[in-house]
């Protein structure tokens, strides 16, 4: 696989070359790691044709991104894909604030400066001097958050984390000037766990019901999933007089949202005797998945967020 990726470009007559003179003779491959053997393939693919191996550098320079992955213990992951010259000085300028921070003293090892550096400079905030300035959302019950109750809140994007975090977020985002925090109250239908939402007659879903319905979902609502909501859908289509409603709407992937307008495909919204939104999803094979919103809160909802322009304010 390490040969083969790097000749994959180069005609077969070029292939075979590589081959020979690569492996022709096993000795020098000796000792070899994984790097190594790849860094000699590139390099042999480079004197046989090295225009076609400038064009397949060129054309995965597309292919950068950026992915988060959710970790275990409130941590999140987060891999870049670059041109390897961008990378190269990425590594070289947190390298240089890593030694930097250690020489002078830090108590924070290597890795962990690299990591805030990272922060710091996407976000423009220290992440050890000051709270996260950007928009957090969690979900949580009034009492999780006004009376140290213990049921655990939500945090957007990444899942359920304890009652003493979340609250921990909230009051420092309220201590600090600059951040601050609001609260929005998401009302629960009496007798069961539906939230009570608003509807459009418009198309396209508004902003706050949206955001309600992403809060709702978490992820995507296609059975097995599990990908980061990217679209807000109609569940019955806009075209077949579905509305713009929390009722009908869903939370979905962009792959899953565009699939589902393929023929064949059929979906309906209702209640589960626990008011949690559910939708039923017909394939074309016609086999039928049932997809369940993830439980929310006990009690009166509270939408948190920590913003540049609000506060909360003690009571008078």
């Amino acid at each position: 696989e390490l040969i083969t990726r790097e000749a994959a470009c180069l005609s077969v007559l070029d292939r075979r070359l590589l081959d020979a003179e690569l492996c022709g003779d096993p000795g020098p491959l000796a000792g070899l790691g994984n790097a190594e053997v790849s860094a000699e393939a590139a390099r042999i693919a480079c004197e046989l044709d090295q225009q076609t191996v400038v064009e397949k550098m060129r054309r995965a320079r597309s292919a950068r991104h950026v992915r988060f992955r959710v970790a275990a213990d409130g941590m999140m992951s987060m891999t870049v894909l670059m041109p390897a010259a961008q990378g190269q000085l990425v590594r070289q300028a947190l390298a240089r604030e890593a030694a930097s921070a250690v020489a002078a003293g830090s108590e924070r090892s290597r890795a962990q400066v690299m990591a805030d550096v990272v922060v710091e400079r996407v976000t423009g905030r220290d992440p050890v001097a000051t709270p996260v300035p950007v928009t957090l959302n969690l979900v949580m019950s009034d009492e999780t958050l006004l009376t140290g109750g213990e049921q655990p809140a939500q945090l957007d994007g990444y899942g359920p984390i304890p009652a003493a975090l979340a609250r921990d977020m909230v009051l420092a985002a309220a201590a600090d000037a600059t951040v601050g925090a609001a609260l929005r109250r998401l009302y629960a239908q009496p007798g069961t766990n539906k939230l009570v939402a608003m509807e459009s007659k418009a198309r396209a879903f508004p902003k706050a019901l949206a955001t309600f319905i992403g809060l709702r979902d978490q992820i995507c609502r296609t059975p097995y999933c599990n990908a980061r909501i990217r679209h807000t859908d109609h569940v019955t289509p806009h075209a077949k007089r579905g509305p713009t409603s929390a009722h009908n709407g869903d939370g979905l992937c962009e792959h899953c949202n565009y699939v589902k307008e393929e023929p064949g495909w059929q979906a309906a919204a209702s209640y589960d005797r626990y008011g949690r939104h559910t939708i039923a999803l017909t394939t074309p094979s016609g086999a039928v998945y049932t997809s369940t919103a993830p439980p929310t809160p006990d009690g009166l909802r509270i939408f948190t967020r920590d913003v540049h322009i609000a506060r909360i304010h003690p009571a008078a």
